[in-house]
């Protein structure tokens, strides 16, 4: 498992009864996860000291409930920074468990950039702009796309926020598989593609996505806009049923049959403050020259 374990404003810190305790820096958070199908005693102090409390309805979706947590606040990984905010269907605007897959790709661009290649990054499905943040302070120009005008206004506001506002971005309101296929009759390719899909959503115009069906055409469309010699591909899941061996099988189906190199695919994972456990938290596939 890869695990984020270079946190120091986030942490969790207890889990049970299907809920997380978290601290988002100087707040604490009780959240619903799924993964969480253990029913351990509340030992740890601060579940009768939350800010905020997410309930989920028997009925589906919830709501927050609030105790005393300001309408954003502000968090830093690293050199980047991020604001948050509790929103529909318990987020914050940020998955501190990708972090992990921050360092790896930043890594990659960095060595890259400082041997004088031009990194040029798509990243899909966007959202907030985490990673989308972290290849543009490794030296990437990256194209963010995403069909939500919401989503990209934030993470313009986290790019500043990480002082990137000069970086090279472009931000993009649009359907991700429409968007590749303009790409590619375009011409348009890129060093790398990163991507982190919905189980489920739509497009700005009501384009149904729902991942089973969609990923595996998806990644091989992509594959038409990597350039002739690509630095590395990414795709996270939160699906259940898309186990690292699945997203394994289709990258090496798609990729490597075309470029060569290596495949790993692994869950991705959050420690558990004072314990030797390990909460997962989906998984990733990667693919390296």
């Amino acid at each position: 498992m890869w695990i984020a374990d270079q946190w120091r404003d986030y942490e969790v810190l207890d889990t049970s009864n299907g809920e997380k305790l978290e601290r988002w820096g100087d707040y604490i958070l009780v959240r619903p996860d799924p993964q969480v199908i253990w029913d351990t005693p509340h030992k740890h102090p601060m579940w009768k000291q939350k800010n905020a409390h997410y309930h989920r309805s028997k009925k589906g979706g919830g709501e927050w409930e609030f105790f005393d947590l300001p309408k954003t606040w502000e968090i830093e990984y690293k050199e980047l920074k991020f604001r948050l905010q509790p929103f529909s269907f318990k987020h914050t605007g940020l998955f501190p468990e990708q972090a992990v897959n921050w360092d790896w790709f930043s890594s990659i661009i960095k060595k890259a950039v400082s041997e004088g290649r031009e990194v040029k990054v798509l990243n899909l499905f966007a959202y907030t702009g985490g990673a989308t943040i972290a290849a543009l302070n490794a030296g990437a120009k990256v194209t963010h796309v995403d069909a939500s005008k919401g989503m990209v206004n934030w993470a313009k506001e986290n790019a500043a926020l990480s002082g990137l506002v000069d970086a090279p971005v472009r931000w993009l309101v649009d359907d991700c598989v429409k968007f590749v296929e303009r790409e590619i009759r375009r011409g348009n390719t890129y060093d790398a593609i990163i991507m982190d899909p919905p189980s489920y959503g739509r497009g700005p115009k009501g384009e149904i996505w729902k991942i089973e069906d969609s990923i595996y055409p998806f990644i091989k469309l992509t594959t038409k806009i990597l350039k002739k010699d690509p630095l590395f591909f990414l795709v996270n899941s939160y699906t259940t049923g898309l186990q690292p061996g699945v997203l394994s099988y289709m990258i090496n189906t798609e990729i490597v049959s075309r470029f060569g190199g290596n495949v790993t695919s692994e869950e991705i994972g959050l420690p558990i403050k004072d314990s030797n456990l390990v909460l997962p938290c989906g998984c990733s596939g990667r693919w390296t020259k």
